[in-house]
């Protein structure tokens, strides 16, 4: 319940201070919200199959109630675990059309080898076994520890038991399912105004620790109830995806497992290519998983600060974006933020180091509106100014490399003793 009320404290204040599309109504779930938080043909359910600890919701199974558009994206690590494997053969084989999304947490079942496939393929069986639906219909996703085997028989257990859970309204357990290191569960709603009506975007994700970009040790599953086609879908996720789950780092990690996937039950709103409604719910969708990926690292393990890091003035945006990135995922500079220290020098080292070209003369740097840097290295800053924004939980940082057209910003935060505490006993 503790997790429960901070995640819903954190999430309430991350909407309110959220610049939301004009076309979008946020909804905060409350935990005895009645109404349903998945669109319409949508259902969740949750069982405790103690895979790592006893009586702890640690299976979720997300259900369609008819075939649904599918698009997902996959962990770029070559050391991939089985369910992201199966996963792709899955949208391939099925024409991306989906009926469920089925995940477990507190094994990887990743670095498991010809068994750790046989244990994936037999969750996506027993699945549609029970909805009365084709394996191929079934993505699959698991997290937690890597190198160890699924305990199969207490998973199939526990997949016979979820449709009987099954719920419209079920986020919270959801949420908390899918949980591994996280520190409270993390979820969201949006409703869609549209020309043909409105549509609901729905979405839970996890993720704390081993988050870099190419996306993270997390997992996001999405659902809407908009008529939209595969091929619309998979382009509107992978360009949200690139300013949202590809945006963020906490340690510069990237995963075996990482996976975002979205369902389309098309109740609702038809969505046409090259329409105003599709650019409103690409829009809708992005906004949705940027909130979702500012959670995680909002709950970066050991994380206090959530920390923007924009560069502007760029030659391109592959410049700004490497600038930022390395800016972001830098020891040092991630460190002088837990100790609420200005340090400007860690942070243009770190640009200069990225590979983007610029004129160190021009460099501008500033902390929210503060100048911190002007160019020629005039840094004539206040530090009691500048030690008040550090001591923030939340701010922006941004760099100007020059006059140039790019432009990036890249999501990250503060490196604390706990994520060495938390990180030298994970397996234990």
């Amino acid at each position: 319940m503790e997790k429960l009320s901070k995640g819903l404290e954190i999430i309430h204040k991350l909407s309110a201070g959220t610049h939301w599309p004009i076309s979008v109504t946020p909804i905060v779930t409350e935990p005895d919200a009645v109404q349903g938080f998945w669109p319409a043909g949508f259902s969740s359910g949750t069982v405790s199959a103690n895979i790592k600890y006893n009586n702890r919701k640690d299976l979720v199974l997300l259900v369609a109630d008819r075939p649904s558009s599918a698009a997902a994206l996959f962990t770029l690590n070559r050391c991939c675990a089985a369910p992201i494997t199966l996963s792709r053969q899955h949208l391939v084989h099925s024409d991306s059309s989906m009926r469920a999304i089925v995940c477990n947490s507190g094994n990887a079942n990743a670095a498991t080898g010809e068994k750790g496939m046989s244990d994936a393929c037999a969750m996506a069986e027993a699945v549609a076994q029970e909805l009365a639906i084709r394996p191929e219909e079934v993505l699959v996703a698991s997290t937690g520890v890597i190198g160890q085997l699924l305990p199969m028989e207490k998973v199939l257990f526990g997949i016979a038991s979820l449709p009987s859970t099954m719920r419209r309204a079920s986020i919270i357990e959801a949420a908390q399912a899918i949980m591994t290191t996280d520190t409270f569960p993390k979820f969201f709603t949006l409703e869609l105004q549209l020309s043909g009506g409105p549509v609901r975007l729905s979405g839970i994700a996890k993720g704390s620790g081993m988050i870099c970009p190419n996306m993270a040790t997390m997992l996001a599953f999405l659902a809407t109830d908009a008529a939209i086609a595969p091929s619309l879908l998979q382009t509107a996720l992978s360009r949200a995806n690139r300013h949202s789950f590809n945006a963020i780092t906490v340690d510069g990690d990237t995963s075996t497992n990482d996976m975002v996937a979205i369902l389309a039950s098309g109740h609702g709103a038809r969505i046409r290519a090259d329409s105003n409604d599709y650019a409103l719910f690409c829009e809708a969708l992005e906004a949705l998983m940027i909130f979702l990926a500012k959670l995680i690292v909002i709950d970066g393990e050991g994380a206090t600060k959530l920390v923007g890091i924009t560069v502007k003035g760029a030659s391109d945006d592959r410049d700004a974006e490497l600038a930022a990135r390395t800016i972001a995922q830098s020891s040092l500079v991630k460190t002088a933020l837990h100790g609420e220290d200005a340090n400007w020098g860690r942070i243009i080292a770190a640009a200069g180091r990225s590979g983007a070209i610029f004129n160190q003369e021009e460099l501008e740097l500033y902390f929210n509106e503060l100048p911190i840097l002007k160019p020629g290295f005039v840094a004539d800053f206040s530090e009691e100014a500048a030690s008040e924004i550090l001591a923030k939980d939340s701010y922006t940082i941004t760099l100007h490399l020059g006059s140039g057209p790019g432009e990036a910003t890249i999501w990250s935060c503060d490196l604390s003793k706990e994520y060495i505490d938390i990180n030298g006993s994970y397996r234990s």
